[in-house]
């Protein structure tokens, strides 16, 4: 038994008494909802979701009773559900390469409380010297370099270690790796990315070089889930800053190094809060 608080989320076809169903039925069982957020996806494929947020009124709250209780409710409408605890760290495995202002941010905001979550292991293709003034704060640190001869034998050792250490979600923190297509699917939904965005999009090598030949007026970064198609997974969160003329390839790095940190530390915190639904191609973001 406990008295911590829960996540109830929810997500299934829309129609009339979804809302009276999981209140009556934590009413029922002594809990109080202290938070609700939902959506009706009237435009779209008519689909509803919830995420709702409750604890016990006067005494502690079985969670597995209360799962178990709810199952029949859930199935009633076709739910795809989940009660998890609010205060449970979700499993984090980090992914990074020579840039680290992403890893070091998430080490940080784990470290100040910000982040609930544990860093089940940081993963590089570039060895330990790359890192050595990162305080990984008792993370494991695994060394598997990439090449084009080595890519598949190193995606099934690092699959390998997901399932060993439980990892719950995969960060791309300024990985310079493309995943494979096999590796992609089978981290559907569990991994994100991020990556500069500029208007108009300049890939390949230096972008912010390219986008100061072009004099782009504003830079971001996009986080998002990936995919099979490259930077083009469901958006979870992005930001941008405008910048002027007098901005040179350096200022734009710096601005772009910030942009990318805050955007993918905003969509971890919201993916570990149970804060995003994957609908088709787009998300669901209850943000705070």
């Amino acid at each position: 038994m406990t008295s911590e608080t829960f996540r109830l989320t929810l997500a299934c076809r829309n129609r009339p008494g979804i809302v009276a169903a999981f209140s009556d039925y934590l009413f029922r069982q002594g809990c109080n909802i202290r938070e609700s957020r939902q959506y009706d996806d009237a435009s779209g494929d008519g689909r509803f979701y919830a995420r709702v947020v409750f604890d016990g009124v006067d005494r502690p709250i079985d969670p597995d009773g209360i799962a178990a209780g709810f199952a029949p409710v859930a199935e009633s409408f076709g739910m795809e559900w989940a009660i998890r605890p609010e205060r449970r760290p979700r499993r984090v495995m980090i992914l990074a390469s020579k840039f680290d202002h992403c890893l070091v941010d998430l080490l940080y905001r784990r470290r100040i409380g910000e982040l609930q979550m544990d860093v089940t292991a940081i993963v590089a293709n570039h060895g330990p010297e790359t890192y050595a003034g990162i305080d990984f704060d008792g993370a494991p640190f695994h060394h598997l370099p990439v090449t084009r001869e080595t890519k598949a034998a190193q995606e099934e050792k690092l699959l390998a270690l997901i399932e060993a250490t439980g990892t719950e979600l995969v960060v791309l923190a300024r990985y310079m790796q493309v995943l494979s297509d096999d590796l992609t699917r089978r981290l559907a939904q569990r991994c994100i990315n991020i990556h500069h965005s500029f208007l108009p999009g300049f890939k390949g090598a230096k972008p912010y070089h390219q986008a100061f030949e072009r004099g782009v007026k504003l830079i971001g970064a996009t986080a998002h889930y990936v995919t099979a198609d490259l930077d083009e997974g469901p958006i979870i969160e992005q930001d941008v800053e405008r910048i002027s003329h007098a901005d040179d390839p350096e200022s734009l790095i710096r601005k772009g190094r910030d942009i990318e940190r805050r955007v993918l530390a905003r969509a971890v915190r919201y993916h570990i809060e149970d804060r995003v639904f994957v609908n088709g191609a787009k998300t669901v973001v209850f943000a705070d």
